[in-house]
């Protein structure tokens, strides 16, 4: 199947490089991520237009993009799993599980996807979540073995519940995520899609342990100028691409947000061109 996950991996990745616009966040339950997503129809609509490399979805939300006529939409990524860490109160219980535990990578096949998406959370004082995250990908890695389906897996690390802007908030240090990503390129990651370091110039170490191609993860919706800024910064570090979610669709006009991001992971764009590209978009 290694040509299969090859071929996969070759539409995801337009000259080794991506920009993968994440839409799963209904999936984490959390009433605050839905906004900008209340109409998936009409955002699906303006996000194919802009023509970014590819879009991150569930199963369920998945058929607005694959059963678009024509060949010309971006690859699907398809997230597997589910729990409740992004959750704004903290549960007694925390849990991550797979969407489908019987054949979790089947519905990917079948839906044509390009990639499937897991993650590896790291909370404080959560070790139960962490062995669920690390059975998830065992399964997954067995599964995407056997369809030709690139993995990838998403580490993250979390500080302690309720520090910072409320809930579990990411964890910058640099040791941590590069012990983190590590861990996922040993357990067989074929993309990882990684949290910036808090010195975003300290990101290489990330890549250098990922030994694979590595996504940055957007987060939450910040000030776009310091975004490309950052984004400039984790790119030259050796990042090939971003996963950018609330940074594009919360926005009044995504197609500007990724024209300028596509322009950055593309054609080498500085913050500047980008700021001066979105502007220009976004005042047609």
């Amino acid at each position: 199947m290694a040509n299969a996950k090859e071929a996969r991996l070759a539409r995801l990745l337009h000259a080794g490089r991506c920009l993968d616009i994440a839409l799963d966040h209904g999936v984490c339950n959390e009433p605050t991520f839905l906004d900008g997503l209340e109409d998936m129809p009409a955002l699906m609509d303006r996000l194919v237009a802009a023509r970014p490399d590819a879009i991150q979805l569930n199963y369920g939300q998945a058929d607005l993009l694959q059963h678009r006529p024509g060949r010309e939409r971006p690859a699907l990524v398809m997230r597997l799993d589910m729990g409740n860490p992004y959750n704004a109160q903290r549960h007694r219980s925390m849990w991550a599980v797979l969407q489908n535990e019987h054949d979790p990578v089947l519905p990917a096949v079948q839906m044509d996807a390009a990639c499937v998406v897991v993650n590896l959370f790291m909370l404080p004082d959560e070790p139960d979540l962490f062995r669920q995250c690390v059975q998830n990908i065992s399964r997954v890695r067995a599964d995407c073995d056997r369809y030709g389906m690139p993995l990838m897996i998403e580490p993250l690390v979390m500080q302690p519940h309720g520090q910072g802007r409320g809930g579990y908030m990411v964890d910058g240090d640099a040791q941590k995520i590069v012990t983190l990503v590590r861990l996922a390129r040993e357990m067989g990651a074929d993309i990882v899609k990684a949290d910036p370091t808090a010195d975003p110039h300290e990101f290489h170490r990330a890549v250098q342990a990922a030994r694979c191609p590595v996504l940055v993860r957007g987060g939450g919706r910040e000030n776009l100028q310091q975004v490309f800024e950052r984004s400039r910064v984790l790119l030259d570090q050796g990042a090939v691409g971003m996963v950018y979610g609330r940074n594009v669709y919360q926005h009044a006009n995504p197609a500007a947000v990724v024209a300028a991001l596509m322009a950055m992971i593309h054609e080498g764009a500085s913050a500047q061109a980008a700021w001066q590209l979105y502007e220009s978009h976004n005042n047609r």
